[in-house]
């Protein structure tokens, strides 16, 4: 006698196709740049106000940008980030989007 399942359909997982995204959306990251004109304090209270971080997330970011030279202070869409790299430069502070991979 043959071995048989109760039911002699495909699996589940041998029926579902799989889509492939080929399509790859660009990521990019907000970078605040150090400088020797503005203090902690005013870069501080900027990425809370503009980029909605934490006190303690921007002071981490302020100490990076600092000792780094720039920092990626935020991640997203480029239309997302846009206005918040303006409001930063309104401020006096350099900052930039690029491109991440």
């Amino acid at each position: 006698m043959p071995l048989s399942t109760k039911n002699d359909a495909a699996l589940p997982w041998e029926e579902s196709s799989v889509e492939t995204i080929t399509e790859i959306t660009p990521n990019f990251s907000l970078i605040v740049w150090n400088d020797e004109v503005n203090t902690f304090e005013w870069v501080i209270e900027t990425l809370i106000e503009v980029c909605d971080h934490s006190e303690e997330q921007a002071e981490q970011c302020a100490l990076f940008i600092h000792y780094k030279g720039k920092f990626a202070v935020k991640k997203g869409d480029y239309d997302f980030l846009k206005p918040m790299c303006d409001a930063i430069t309104d401020r006096g502070i350099g900052a930039t989007i690029e491109v991440f991979v």
